[in-house]
C-alpha cells in the first residue's frame, strides 16, 4: 500500500514536472520561434535541470513535436464539439466562434500552431493528428461543395481561404493594425462565409 502511494506520488510529479516543461517550451517557441529556442533555456523557464527534459524528451525535435501535438490536441476539442449536423450557415457560425474561442482561451497555442512554419520538423505523429483536426471541416466542404451550395474548389483550398483569412485578421489585431471587436469578427464571419459560396 505504501509503495503504491509512494509510486503514484512520483508518477504525479513526473506529469507535473513535463507538464512545466511543455508549458515553459511553448511560451519560448511562441515567442522565439523554434530554431531560436535553446533546450537550456526551456530547462530555466520550466525550473528543472537541462539534463532532466531528456528524461522525457529525446531531443528538441521531440519536445516541440509534443508541444504541437498538445497544442493541436487543444484545437482539436474546440472545433470537434461541433457535429456538422446542423444547417450549414450554422455550422460555419459556430466555427467561427469556436476558432475565436479557441484564440482567446490559448493565445499562446494559437499563436505557436498559426504563426510559425511547422513543416521542417513534424512527425508522422503531429502529422496525422494534424489530419484529424482538419477531417471534419474537409468533409463539410466537401459535402456541401457537392451539394452545390460552395464554389467549386478542392475543399483543401476553401479551407485555406478562411483558414487564412481568420488567421491574418488575428495577427493584425495582435499587431494593432486591426482593432477587432464582437461587430468587427462578426462581419468578417459574413465575409468569409460569403467567399465560399456559390
Amino acid at each position: 500500500m505504501i509503495g503504491t502511494v509512494l509510486m503514484s506520488k512520483k508518477a504525479q510529479n513526473a506529469a507535473e514536472k513535463e507538464q512545466r516543461i511543455l508549458t515553459a517550451a511553448l511560451h519560448l517557441f511562441a515567442t522565439q520561434g523554434y530554431e531560436a529556442t535553446a533546450v537550456p533555456q526551456v530547462a530555466l523557464k520550466a525550473a528543472v535541470g537541462s539534463g532532466t527534459i531528456y528524461r522525457y524528451f529525446d531531443n528538441k525535435e521531440a519536445l516541440v513535436n509534443a508541444v504541437f501535438r498538445s497544442a493541436k490536441a487543444k484545437l482539436k476539442h474546440y472545433l470537434h464539439e461541433d457535429h456538422f449536423d446542423d444547417e450549414p450557415r450554422q455550422v460555419f457560425h459556430r466555427f467561427w466562434n469556436n476558432l475565436i474561442r479557441f484564440t482567446e482561451d490559448n493565445p499562446e497555442d494559437f499563436h505557436f500552431l498559426e504563426l510559425q512554419d511547422h513543416a521542417p520538423y513534424l512527425d508522422d505523429a503531429s502529422r496525422q493528428l494534424e489530419l484529424e483536426v482538419l477531417a471534419p471541416i474537409s468533409l463539410f466542404c466537401i459535402e456541401y461543395g457537392r451539394k452545390g451550395l460552395f464554389k467549386s474548389l478542392p475543399a483543401d483550398a476553401m479551407m485555406a481561404m478562411i483558414w487564412g483569412a481568420f488567421v491574418g485578421l488575428m495577427k493584425a489585431g495582435k499587431l494593432g493594425y486591426a482593432r477587432l471587436n464582437h461587430s468587427v469578427l462578426r462581419q468578417a464571419e459574413e465575409v468569409c462565409w460569403q467567399m465560399l459560396l456559390k
